[in-house]
């Protein structure tokens, strides 16, 4: 499988790094507007060709597959070109700017029978896929809420909002952990950097089943934090990303409400048990993101981050914008 890489940015080095290292797959040409990362490119991988016009990846004969490496605004235009020159496509999230431009593509991959994968890489994170495993089993009960938290300082982006660039790994995970897409949206934040781009975010999804789920974003917090908390009537379970060593931990906890034969009796009685830290066999998520979308341009199969998918994410983070825009007044998630 011959792969081209549109942006040798952040992520574009190691998507070539990972293909070159999936069986009978090779990355033979890059493209990026920077001649100064061309020539990075150049030192790092000297057998590359390197190109600063997209079209020579997104048209070109000698390429089967397209890796989407660029800011959002220009997805639509690139994947758009790629699906339609018959090219099997990964573009990192979000999929598009808006739903409208992710439906267009969804449909011209299924119509053109392309794979259209969508770079959200939590779904191959061996913390989320544990938990995943374990929910799907009953193991937490019934799931009443769950709490996000996903800070740092900086990196401070000028194209999309924490919302966009951050909260999205969060909506992801909910949505991949329950099975479903939120009904409605909150969201505030606060515009301290630049104008119409927001550096923090507080975001509060319903799901069906009444899961609520929070996520709290920002650019501008001094720790660098990437925790996920969820509560379920049996147990509970705390997943950090940051640790390496116990990244899971389980709390057999609750609250109890006991038999009572009066108000007067009435009383909850809190349940403390042991907390228990799985073994979490540690991998690169984005290596097992890559070889997934090679495995499914092979075999022709969806993969589980599809394009669709990332329509889900961004019919949210559209709802999202809009109640920002009205004050955190709750705005449906219309899905398709």
């Amino acid at each position: 499988m011959r792969v081209g890489v549109v942006g040798f940015g952040q992520w574009g080095p190691n998507h070539v790094r990972n293909f070159r290292m999936v069986d009978d797959c090779d990355v033979v040409r890059v493209c990026d507007t920077s001649p100064a990362r061309l020539g990075l490119a150049r030192k790092q991988f000297r057998d590359l060709d390197t190109t600063s016009d997209p079209t020579a990846i997104t048209l070109a004969p000698d390429i089967d597959a397209v890796v989407v490496a660029t800011p959002v605004q220009s997805h639509f235009a690139l994947v758009r070109q790629a699906l339609e020159a018959g090219k099997d496509v990964l573009c990192e999230k979000p999929l598009a700017s808006t739903v409208a431009e992710c439906r267009t593509l969804c449909e011209l991959a299924a119509a053109k029978r392309r794979v259209l994968m969508v770079g959200h890489v939590f779904l191959y994170n061996p913390g989320v896929q544990h938990l995943k495993i374990d929910l799907d089993r009953g193991e937490l009960g019934r799931v009443y809420y769950m709490d996000a938290t996903r800070t740092n300082l900086g990196p401070v982006r000028r194209d999309v909002g924490a919302i966009y660039d951050l909260a999205s790994h969060d909506i992801s995970i909910f949505n991949f952990l329950l099975g479903a897409q939120p009904a409605e949206v909150s969201a505030t934040g606060g515009f301290f950097l630049q104008e119409q781009i927001e550096d923090i975010g507080f975001l509060t999804l319903t799901y069906p089943k009444g899961v609520v789920c929070h996520v709290h974003t920002s650019w501008l917090n001094p720790r660098k934090v990437r925790h996920l908390t969820i509560v379920g009537d049996h147990k509970m379970a705390v997943w950090d990303d940051m640790d390496n060593l116990e990244p899971i931990r389980y709390y057999d906890k609750g609250v109890i409400a006991d038999h009572y034969s009066s108000f007067g009796e009435f009383q909850m009685i809190l349940r403390d048990g042991a907390i228990t830290s799985p073994k979490v066999k540690l991998f690169e998520p984005l290596m097992h993101q890559d070889q997934e979308f090679a495995g499914c341009v092979r075999s022709r199969r969806t993969p589980a981050a599809s394009g669709e998918f990332g329509l889900a994410i961004v019919q949210v983070l559209e709802a999202a914008h809009e109640s920002l825009k009205n004050q955190g007044r709750a705005a449906r998630v219309v899905a398709s």
